[in-house]
Parts: structure tokens; sequence; C-alpha cells
């Protein structure tokens, strides 16, 4: 069947099953959004800028495990995607960006709304390509969702030409494809498997480090099979939250520069960490070379480069970690060994239970301010703790991982390894697309809030139905917190004395907005903001002063936390 270019991308998309796409139209894709009109398949969502729609994906791909899709135009187009695509590209996220292209014999020649976006993005996607031909296009199409979704996953981004929508061909979307050069390995070698077993057996003191890469391969059931049949406690990244019940008493709560002092003592004295997907952020780490001085390293990973990055590996396996943890759990459930090591480590438990009792997560409380902290409680109360959780950038983003429990996968988005602020409330509004019948909250602060703000009239104009908690103190806090620490209080740039009334806001872009400027007021305000229907603002203005603990300074090793 003759098509098109632009045709031929809206039947791939249709018949890989997309059913949403997030974008904003621009010349250079014209012909895209009249193949869209009117499809009753691929929904695409108008957003109001080409890094929320990025985002949008990107939410939609976290929450979900299907691969995000985003359309953009050419030139500023393309280039608004750049941080949407390293913040998925830092995270392993698995989205699908096209954006528009001046027509091929004009690249290069400095054409209105050029850019070379292929190039721009090289170092921040995992792969990318330029479509030349239109026959070419529906087998670039099929190979880039299949490079997105499969070993570690990432963003591809794919810039097809002007003249290459117009153009026609056979339209023909490969069942199958096959990459000379790209073959993911997922299966671990039996032997460096029951290599690994023998050395974890053999050690009294051992953590299990998880990150993000348990949840992106769906072994979350495994990982806890695994840590309750040895009793082997569980700490995890910002980016493992909800890999491992965060109510299961083996679990330590997130490790690093403001992870606890539990799983931060627990890593700095283990004789055995076994890493599960995880890959040594120096936000993790602390001081390198005092990192986990006294224990051998297990290293599970799907992507090998990942391996020996960043610190010595005693024992390497490659293969995705649903397989590898099914092939540990094979070598020790039923055995003897299973309920003789669960004695040998009690001690070792025994140390790590009086340290979470001596210090736990905490905060003072004040009657006259409300701290940030207990708002994040009640959030979890409220919500009984069966929302997906967003988040910007920031102490909002801390707070919302220490004071909120997470159960379950997929239910804490947030930039891990980039940092990017303005990403919470695009990716709730992704996510809440993905999951329309679970409640999505935004965990925001004021600053960051406001750097795509915009996205509110896209959750309004397609009633999605996303919560906006904003902790408002002001400033930007965590860097504010910083100039505290480090730079004597000098609080260069960092206050916001200017801010919008945020329910007046959001009630111009057509959402509800409410505030709390008391205590006693918070729970009520969440009751009322996540009942009401379609999206809604909430604005709690909170301590100014208030500070995110435990914190580990910058270089220093996990020992020297600074406490509450």
């Amino acid at each position: 069947m003759q098509m098109n270019g632009a045709e031929i991308l809206v039947k791939a998309l249709a018949d890989l099953g997309v059913d949403v796409v997030f974008g904003y139209p621009g010349g250079a894709v014209l012909n895209i959004y009249d193949a869209l009109f009117g499809n009753t398949k691929v929904r695409h969502m108008l957003c109001r800028h080409e890094q929320g729609a990025v985002h949008m994906a990107d939410g939609y791909a976290r929450a979900s495990g299907r691969t995000g899709v985003c359309l953009v135009t050419s030139g500023p187009g393309a280039t608004n995607t750049v941080t949407g695509l390293a913040t998925a590209y830092m995270d392993s996220i698995p989205i699908v960006v096209f954006t528009g292209q001046v027509p091929t014999l004009l690249i290069g020649n400095d054409a209105f709304q050029e850019a070379d976006i292929v190039g721009i993005s090289r170092p921040c996607t995992k792969h990318n390509y330029l479509v030349k031909d239109t026959k070419d296009l529906a087998r670039i199409v099929r190979e880039a969702f299949y490079i997105a979704s499969t070993g570690r996953p990432g963003p591809v981004l794919g810039d097809i030409p002007k003249d290459v929508l117009i153009s026609t061909a056979e339209y023909n979307l490969p069942k199958e494809v096959r990459l000379r050069g790209y073959h993911p390995n997922y299966e671990g070698h039996p032997r460096q498997v029951e290599s690994a077993m023998r050395l974890l057996l053999s050690k009294e003191r051992p953590v299990i480090y998880a990150g993000g890469g348990i949840i992106l391969s769906n072994a979350s059931e495994e990982l806890a099979e695994l840590a309750r049949l040895l009793s082997v406690p569980v700490t995890t990244t910002l980016m493992g939250m909800g890999a491992f019940p965060g109510n299961d008493p083996l679990f330590l709560g997130m490790l690093g520069m403001h992870g606890t002092y539990t799983a931060n003592m627990a890593i700095s004295h283990a004789d055995l960490i076994l890493a599960l997907g995880a890959r040594f952020d120096d936000r993790v780490t602390g001081k390198i070379d005092e990192f986990a001085p006294h224990a051998k390293i297990i290293h599970v990973d799907i992507d090998p480069t990942s391996i020996q990055k960043n610190v010595p590996v005693d024992i390497p396996i490659v293969g995705d970690l649903k397989d590898v943890l099914r092939k540990m759990i094979r070598l020790v459930k039923g055995k003897k060994d299973a309920a003789a090591y669960r004695g040998k480590c009690s001690a070792w438990r025994q140390q790590l239970s009086t340290w979470s009792k001596t210090h736990p997560l905490t905060y003072k409380e004040s009657k006259g301010k409300i701290k940030p902290q207990f708002v994040v409680e009640r959030i979890r109360e409220v919500t009984g703790g069966k929302a997906i959780i967003a988040t910007e950038v920031g102490q909002n983003q801390m707070w919302a991982a220490q004071f909120y429990t997470y159960d379950k996968p997929r239910t804490f988005l947030s930039s891990g390894g980039l940092g990017t602020m303005g990403y919470g409330l695009p990716a709730a509004i992704g996510a809440q697309v993905a999951m329309p019948g679970t409640l999505v909250v935004d965990i925001a602060g004021d600053g960051s809030i406001q750097m795509n703000i915009q996205e509110l009239a896209t959750a309004v104009q397609y009633r999605v139905p996303v919560k906006v908690v904003i902790l408002n103190n002001g400033s930007l806090g965590m860097v504010r917190q910083w100039q505290e620490l480090f730079f004597q209080g000098k609080y260069s740039q960092t206050c916001l004395p200017h801010i919008p009334d945020f329910v007046k806001l959001a009630e111009a872009y057509g959402a509800k907005g409410f505030r709390a400027t008391k205590v006693d007021e918070v729970a009520a305000v969440l009751k009322k903001g996540f009942a009401a229907e379609g999206p809604v603002l909430i604005d709690i203005v909170v301590d100014p002063a208030e500070m995110v603990y435990p914190m580990v300074p910058a270089g220093a090793p996990l020992t020297k936390m600074l406490l509450v």
C-alpha cells in the first residue's frame, strides 16, 4: 500500500500499539498533524511547551512500563526537547521522540527553523536517526521502539525531514528487528550467579543495594522473595524507591546524601553488598574512597558499561535482574543454607534495628509553622499510600522520598540523574494519562513548579485530574540550604519574593486552587483538594527555614552525616 511519509508514521504508531502522543505542532510536521486529524487509534495531546511534552511521555513510561511518545517540530521545537531527552537518558526511561526537520536539500543551509538535533541529542539519547528516505521510515520507527525498550532502556530520537513526510512509499512495518552489534544479554551467567551466592552466604553483614533497574526490569517480586528468603536488609537509591516495600521490616530506607542514618551506616559497615540495577552515583557513594570499606561487592546490571564504572567490583554479572534473581532464588529456596544464613546474620539485623530506633527520620514539629515533612506525612495518610507521587526537584523531592512510604514499584516518579526542575507536573500528567484510575499527586516546590506550570492548561484541556501540592517556602530551598550550610548564610539569588498567587493562577488556567497557611488546615485542605474533580493546585505555606536532614556534605563519606 502506497502512503506518504506522514501517513506511514501514524500507521506505524497505531500498529505498534501507541495510544497517545504528547506533542506540539509546527511547520515541519504539519503533514503528520494532518495524518493524525481524525485518527481514532492514536490520540494526540497538545502540550504547552515541547519540554513539557517530553516529560509527559517520560511520566507515561515510568508509570506504565510502556514506551512514551513525543512529537515536535524542527528547530526550537526540537531543541526544546533536549532537557527531557537528557532526563530520560540519565534515568534509563524508554521514550521515542519524533522531530520535524527542514527538507533534505536545505539541511546545512541555515534554513528557517533548522537545527542539527541529531548532532545535538547524540550524547543524551540511546540512539538517534535522521530519516533520509520515505521507504526507510516504517523500519526506523519499528527499530526506534525496539531500541528504546530493550536492554538498558532509554530515549530514541527520529528526525524526519519534511520532504520525507511528503514523498510516498510502500508501507512495510517489519515484524522483527535485527540490528548488527546490538544484542542485549538478558541471561546472567549461571557460574557467576553461583559464585555470587557462595560469596553472599559466606558473609555475615550483607546489604542489598537496589536501584531503578529493579523497577525497569519488573523484578520487584523477585527482589522481595530473595531478601525475605535470606533475611537480607534492603536499601534503595532514589530511583529505586518502591522497588522494595517501604513497610517491610527489612527495608532500611534510601541511602546516600539524604538517605537514612541506618542505610548509610549499613553500607559503611557491611561485609557484602549485592548491588542490583544501580550505578553507584556520587550522591549515593559520597567520598568514593571511603565507600563500603569493608565490603565485597557483587554488581548485577544489564548494561556491562555500568559495572566497574565507579567502584571496583568483586563479582560482575551482566543480565536482566528478573532472570538473575530467579536463578539466585533457585539456589537457596527450600535449602538448609537459607535457614542457617538467616540465623547467621541475626546479630547484624539487630544492629540495624538499633540504629533505626536511635536515629529515625525525624523533624522538629512546630505549632506555629507548617513543616513540609508534616505535609508529606499527611499526603500519605490522606491517600492511604495508594497514589502515584511525582516530584519536582529540590527539597520537595527529598522530603517526598523520605516521608512518604512507597510500597509498590512505579509509584515514585522523579528526575534522579539529571535533577530537572519543572519535571514533576508534566510527568504527573503523563502518568495520569497512562493510569487514569489512579490518584496522581505532584509534590512541588514554589520555584520548580514555575518552570513548567503552563502545563496546567494541558491538564485542564484534557480533564486530566492531577493534584499538585506546592510546599511553598518562598525560595529555591535546596540551593538556599547549601548557602546556609556552606556559604555562611549568604542567600545569593535564591529568595523568591515575587511569588504569584497560586490559587488565582490555578483558577486562571481553569483549575481549582486551595491554600493552607496553618497547621490545622493542612489535612482538611488535602482531603478537599484530592476529592475535587479535575486538576487541582494546593498551595501550602511552609516554614522557609526548614532543611533536609540527614545530609552528607558533598565529598564527605557516608558516615559524616549532618543530623537534625
